[in-house]
C-alpha cells in the first residue's frame, strides 16, 4: 500500500464510527451474558493440537468465515471492527485505499476446520467487513484438526473441544468408528466416558476370559451400550425437551439415571429410562 496515501476527516469519521459500532457490541453482549472477542490461533494450536500448515495457494474467502487472528486478537471485536485506539492510523490509511480502490495484495490467513485466522492483514479484514466486502483475496494455509471448527465457535468452547481431541488421541474413536461423533457439552463428559469405557474393558474381560485390547473395548463399548441407549433417547424424542444439549450430553445423564433406577426396577430398559429422566428434568 502506498504511503503517498492521505487520511481524510472522511477517513477518521469512518474509524470512529467503527470504534463505537464495537463499543456498543460489547455491552450488548455483556448484557447477553456472551463473548464477543475474537478467536486466538494460539490458543487453539495449544488446545486442539492442531497440525500443519500446508500452503493452500491464494483464495477467495468469505469474510464473514475469518473469526480469529494469529496476532491481534485482542485489537478487534468478533465483526472485526477495531477495539483499540492505536489501530486507528493503519485502519484509516487501509480505508482511503478502499475509497481510491488502490489494489492491495492478499491477506495471508490460516484455515483450522471452516474458519480462518489472521496472519497479516487483519486491518484489510476489518475495513472489508465495515465496508460490506463479501469475499477477499488470500493466501491460505490449511491446518489439520480433528474436531469440526464452525465460524460461530466461541471462545470458551475450546475447553470442550480439547477434552474431545484428548478423548480421541487416547481412544482413536474417530477412526475406529469413522461416521460416528460423541458430542458433548458437558466439561469433563470425556473424561467419564473414558471410565465408562476402561469399566466397560474390565467386564468384556471377565466375559471372554481373555485379554481385550483397547481398540476392541471402545468399539464394543459403542456398539452394545453407548448406540443402544443413544437410540432409545432419539426414539423417546427425550432431546427434544433439552435445548441445547446433545445425544451424548443425555447418554451420560440417562445412564446414571438407569442405574439408580435400577436400584427399584431391575428390569428397566434404556428407553423406559429415557423416557422418565425426560418426564422428570425436560422443560
Amino acid at each position: 500500500m502506498s504511503d503517498e496515501l492521505n487520511i481524510t476527516p472522511q477517513d477518521r469519521a469512518d474509524f470512529g464510527a467503527a470504534r463505537l459500532k464495537a463499543f456498543f457490541r460489547d455491552i450488548l453482549a455483556f448484557l447477553r451474558g456472551q463473548r464477543n472477542d475474537l478467536l486466538s490461533y494460539n490458543d487453539m494450536r495449544e488446545k486442539l493440537k492442531i497440525g500443519g500448515p500446508i500452503y493452500r495457494g491464494v483464495k477467495t474467502v468469505l469474510v464473514s468465515q475469518i473469526a480469529g487472528s494469529v496476532n491481534r486478537y485482542r485489537d478487534f471485536d468478533r465483526a472485526f471492527l477495531p477495539t483499540q485506539t492505536h489501530t486507528a492510523e493503519r485502519w484509516q490509511k487501509i480505508n482511503r485505499a478502499f475509497y481510491q480502490d488502490v489494489s492491495l495484495p492478499p491477506v495471508l490467513l490460516y484455515k483450522v476446520g471452516d474458519v480462518y485466522f489472521v496472519l497479516d492483514g487483519n486491518h484489510r479484514v476489518s475495513v472489508a467487513r465495515e465496508k460490506g466486502q463479501e469475499f477477499i483475496e488470500a493466501e491460505v494455509r490449511e491446518c489439520s484438526v480433528r474436531v469440526p471448527i464452525t465460524p460461530d465457535l466461541q471462545p470458551d468452547d475450546l475447553e470442550i473441544l480439547g477434552e474431545k481431541v484428548a478423548f480421541l488421541e487416547r481412544t482413536g474413536f474417530d477412526k475406529l468408528k469413522p461416521g460416528a461423533d460423541i458430542a458433548l457439552t458437558i466439561l469433563g463428559g470425556y473424561e467419564r466416558l473414558l471410565e465408562h469405557i476402561a469399566v466397560h474393558k474390565y467386564y468384556m474381560g471377565l466375559e471372554f476370559q481373555r485379554d481385550i485390547s483397547d481398540d476392541e473395548a471402545v468399539v464394543h463399548w459403542y456398539d452394545t451400550v453407548c448406540l443402544p441407549l443413544i437410540n432409545a433417547i432419539r426414539q423417546a424424542e427425550v432431546l427434544d425437551r433439552f435445548p441445547a444439549r446433545t445425544e451424548a450430553d443425555l447418554y451420560l445423564w440417562v445412564i446414571d439415571h438407569q442405574h439408580y433406577l435400577r436400584e427399584h426396577e431391575p428390569e428397566i430398559t434404556p428407553q423406559d429410562a429415557a423416557q422418565d429422566y425426560a418426564e422428570k428434568f425436560g422443560e
